[in-house]
């Protein structure tokens, strides 16, 4: 998994409360479990009429949001179900961190297992981090996971909170796996023991 420690980019404006995951990746695009290839069908439904072209007043389909890294949204987003195509979706369109006042929690945990950074603030903070990214001039914010801040256009910091784990496991790119792996000289002793102890077991 990638680390994550300082991003600098351009963040996109989706001032739409209950974003569901069916919204971020519709059901039909879930027939993968591969994590590439599912950035082009991204908010497949908002982003494409149903001949496949742009929905010119979609904020993904505008300059500069086209490059987004960061997505400043709604209350409530990736409710509905549990997909984790959805963080996949967004990690492949080059989305690292989304920022709202609130998450599904199913959603909030897959994103920490990708890669992204989920930070809640206040609905004060979000309505002025909406109006930066609104900002088509320069929506460009930068996010710290150090020091837990993000810097504003205007030079502004807004501090978030962050559990410890998760921060350091994002810090050092360690997914579920990753995490496991850590643990590896641990695991093949105790399989050189359970093979002396049970050797039944691995015939």
């Amino acid at each position: 998994m990638q680390k994550f420690t300082k991003l600098t980019g351009v963040a996109a404006p989706m001032d739409v409360i209950n974003v569901d995951t069916d919204q971020i990746i519709p059901k039909l695009h879930l027939r993968t479990i591969k994590r590439t290839g599912l950035g082009k069908v991204l908010f497949d439904e908002l982003r494409f009429d149903t001949d496949g072209t742009e929905k010119p007043e979609f904020v993904l389909n505008r300059e500069p949001y086209r490059k987004a890294e960061i997505l400043v949204a709604g209350d409530n987003f990736g409710c509905g179900s549990s997909r984790e195509h959805a963080p996949w979706a967004l990690l492949d369109f080059g989305i690292r961190c989304v920022v709202s006042t609130s998450f599904a929690d199913i959603f909030y945990n897959n994103c920490f297992k990708n890669g992204i950074l989920p930070i809640t603030v206040s609905a004060d903070e979000l309505q002025a981090l909406m109006a930066d990214a609104s900002d088509r001039e320069n929506p460009v914010l930068t996010v710290d996971l150090h020091t837990q801040e993000i810097t504003r256009p205007n030079g502004a910091v807004l501090s978030f909170e962050i559990d410890e784990f998760r921060r350091e496991c994002l810090l050092e790119g360690l997914d579920d796996i990753g995490l496991t792996m850590q643990k590896v000289a641990l695991i093949d002793a105790f399989e050189k023991t359970q093979r002396e102890r049970q050797p039944w077991l691995y015939r």
